[in-house]
């Protein structure tokens, strides 16, 4: 086994995914409407972006987005419940 390649579950990006998967579960549990918190991510999650890049960058990014959805990039083997 390769010592120098870290295990994708270990990567920064599947840890900050298990973080956030991990406090939606929490607040969908504690009665809060997953639509809501999908909501709150999303603003979340493009406040933080155009903070770090500005807003065009980010805006350039987001008119990918409609493909990479129907690409199933954002897809996880996940039901809903």
């Amino acid at each position: 086994m390769d010592t120098e390649t870290p295990a994708p579950q270990t990567e920064p990006k599947y840890v900050a995914l298990r973080y956030i998967m991990e406090a939606w579960e929490e607040a969908v549990y504690d009665g809060i409407d997953p639509d809501c918190v999908a909501t709150a991510a999303i603003f979340a999650a493009m406040s933080d972006l155009i903070t770090t890049y500005g807003e065009e960058p980010v805006a350039r990014m987001a008119e990918r987005l409609p493909e990479r959805i129907r690409a199933g990039e954002f897809t996880l083997n996940k039901t809903r419940q």
